[in-house]
């Protein structure tokens, strides 16, 4: 379950929620291990991930510009929290000249403007 936090610090909220993805464990678990073995304190490790946050969130707006053509069939769907959650099955994604297709995938979606706030 992907789960959503907002933490306000120096007047900018930051969604948790990239921690989830596969390049966030990773550096969730490097930290872990940096703290523990006495490389990194507790604290810098919480800003790292602070940082890392707000520079997922920056990047996408920034940087992503391809649109994506998604249709599936959808099995669940949800809006709790201002968060929309969606889980399609038999997904087939279309973008540029290219297409997937995907058994099954979760889209979590948060509506930027609670990051300023």
């Amino acid at each position: 379950m992907t789960m959503l936090l907002i933490k306000k610090r120096n007047q900018m909220a930051t969604f948790e929620l990239y921690r989830r993805s596969t390049i966030g464990m990773c550096l969730t678990e490097t930290l872990d291990e940096m703290v523990s073995s006495g490389i990194l304190g507790p604290e810098l490790a919480i800003q790292v991930l602070v940082q890392f946050d707000k520079s997922m969130a920056e990047a996408l707006d920034n940087q992503v510009k391809t649109k994506v053509s998604i249709k599936g069939h959808l099995h669940t769907y949800r809006f709790c929290d201002n968060v929309w959650t969606f889980i399609l099955q038999d997904a087939l994604f279309k973008y540029d000249e290219c297409q997937e297709n995907v058994g099954r995938v979760k889209i979590v979606a948060c509506d930027s403007k609670l990051l300023v706030q």
